[in-house]
């Protein structure tokens, strides 16, 4: 049996609460897991203090332990596990910043984040929130926002996890960060 097929099988057997099916995943999916995991650290600040591997255990421990795990496939569960571990990150750095929404982010293209780390962390807590705002007007917008800017996955990546064309990818991605760009403007002084 094939990794992807596998990787299916193992996810309705952990959905079904057969014994060893988690651990089994886990062990299949690990990799996978710690390059999304680098990919999102390497946008956070220096010196953050989660690693790739605490990051991928707390995210498959959020996981697992989710009452309803009805994922379709693999590439389902992937686009779970990114969004639960930017979830993590998001919640790190609203502790870490006492900042109100968007506190002195301002305007910050999505390919180039602010270099203090009470900037970042303030920051970051603004994209999650007009990235909720954008999850509201446009679902498919706001995972390829997820999968691509947090993820760190490619344009063919994120079309084979959402099921859509490379050309959708690349329309969503290119609509979604204009106006995430004007919204973080939003909150942040005018740029020059």
């Amino acid at each position: 049996m094939g990794e992807r097929h596998q990787a299916t099988h193992l996810l309705a057997a952990v959905g079904r609460g057969e014994d060893g099916a988690a651990d089994q995943l886990f062990g299949l999916v690990y990799a996978d897991l710690r390059r999304v995991a680098a990919a999102y650290l390497q946008r956070e600040r220096r010196g953050h203090t989660l690693q790739p591997t605490a990051l991928v255990h707390e995210a498959y421990c959020r996981l697992v332990d989710a009452e309803s795990l009805g994922f379709s496939d693999r590439h389902h569960f992937y686009a779970v596990a990114a969004r639960a571990m930017r979830r993590i990150l998001v919640d790190h750095a609203r502790k870490r910043s006492a900042a109100k929404r968007g506190g002195g982010a301002g305007k910050v293209p999505l390919d180039r984040l602010p270099e203090l780390p009470e900037e970042r962390d303030a920051w970051l807590a603004a994209l999650d929130d007009v990235l909720a705002d954008l999850e509201r007007l446009d679902p498919r917008q706001a995972q390829v926002v997820e999968l691509r800017f947090f993820g760190g996955l490619t344009i063919e990546e994120t079309a084979a996890t959402l099921g859509v064309s490379h050309a959708t990818v690349e329309r969503d991605w290119k609509v979604a960060r204009a106006w995430l760009a004007r919204e973080l403007g939003r909150f942040g002084p005018e740029a020059d």
